[in-house]
């Protein structure tokens, strides 16, 4: 019997503005696992994508939005498992992926209130996600001194408020100075987690 897991539909999100970078070559690694694995793989780099970052009217006034976040939403969607690929900026996300996050995760697609509801329906349920995060910062400073605020707002803030679960997050911390070898043994993790659809 084989113990191969079912295929999944797999979007992998590079939130890094940079066009080469440690977050590029994970979410690269992590795709090549993945379609050896079988898995349908499907890759957006923020950086290519048209779009405003600021939802210049909040939720009060419509704004809408460009083709490229029609066609990421369609992903969405369609996706199973999603991979966010981003470095912690002062203990935070790039303004890339946070403006992404303002335009993209519409009431009406990512969640909806209904009359007397104190919490949202949360209408992306049915997806996992996993975030690769690059940080400078050693991984055991950012969580027990400085609270891991980024991870707390994408995981908890953010997907799970959306109905995403679970999410898991792998950080590759520090990347300044690392040597090459630890840069590969990085990639080789993320290739494994692409091989589990993880």
């Amino acid at each position: 019997m084989s113990t191969q897991a079912t295929p999944k539909n797999i979007l992998i999100i590079n939130a890094n503005p940079k066009p080469y970078s440690l977050c590029r070559a994970l979410a690269d690694r992590y795709a090549q696992g993945a379609e050896q694995a079988g898995h349908r793989v499907e890759q957006v780099d923020l950086r290519e994508l048209n779009f405003a970052l600021n939802l210049s009217q909040g939720y009060v006034g419509a704004q809408d939005l460009e083709p490229d976040l029609q066609a990421l939403q369609a992903q969405i969607l369609q996706a199973q498992h999603l991979v966010w690929v981003y470095p912690v900026w002062w203990g935070s996300m790039p303004a890339l992926l946070k403006g992404l996050l303002d335009r993209l995760l519409l009431p009406g697609f990512a969640f909806r209130y209904a009359k007397g509801q104190v919490l949202p329906d949360r209408l992306l349920k049915g997806r996992s996600a996993r975030l690769l995060v690059c940080m400078d910062t050693p991984a055991w400073y950012f969580r027990w001194l400085q609270g891991a605020p980024a991870h707390r707002m994408m995981k908890t803030a953010v997907l799970e408020f959306c109905g995403i679960a679970p999410v898991r997050i792998s950080e590759f911390a520090p990347v300044l100075k690392s040597s090459a070898a630890r840069r590969e043994h990085w990639l080789a993790q993320a290739q494994a987690l692409g091989l589990r659809g993880a």
